[in-house]
């Protein structure tokens, strides 16, 4: 309907529905991380972009909930993203078979790899300037919620 790419919901019960043809006991549902770019709406039949939005720049396509495109018959949304590399895995979201569900667990998790700074888990593709605090020497980064200098934390116990 949209070309080529991955196709993913952020409905479970419409990603429940796929593969069609498929035994329920076969069918697993992955929870993803999709960063999606920059997004077309495409929310009606023959729209000019309909399958050439990512020729056109566009990193992802979706269909609103309840457009007038007729091969939506569900009224649930739809999405496209054209990279691959946009989605990680993060974890099972639906899956009947409980071994299987345990085994594609541990294998998403051997798979994962932290991104971002440590220090603030902001998801980043440049390292930040951490620098040593100046007074108990940990490493802070501009972008932490907060740190509590260790030696603060020791003096105001001494006090107590």
């Amino acid at each position: 309907m949209l070309g080529p790419g991955v196709y993913v919901s952020r409905n479970i019960d419409k990603a429940k529905c796929y593969p069609l043809n498929t035994d329920k006991n076969d069918k697993v549902v992955f929870k993803l991380k999709v960063r999606v770019g920059k997004v077309k709406k495409i929310d009606c039949d023959n729209h000019p972009l309909q399958k050439s939005w990512s020729k056109s720049g566009y990193d992802c396509a979706w269909v609103p909930p309840n457009s007038n495109i007729t091969t939506i018959k569900s009224g649930r949304e739809e999405d496209c993203v054209w990279d691959p590399k946009r989605i990680t895995v993060i974890d099972v979201a639906c899956c009947v078979d409980h071994a299987k569900r345990k085994e594609l667990r541990r294998m998403i998790r051997s798979n994962l790899k932290p991104e971002g700074c440590d220090l603030c888990h902001l998801d980043t593709s440049e390292n930040h300037d951490v620098q040593p605090c100046w007074e108990c020497q940990e490493d802070i980064c501009p972008f932490q919620s907060k740190h509590v200098c260790k030696s603060r934390k020791f003096r105001e116990r001494e006090m107590h």
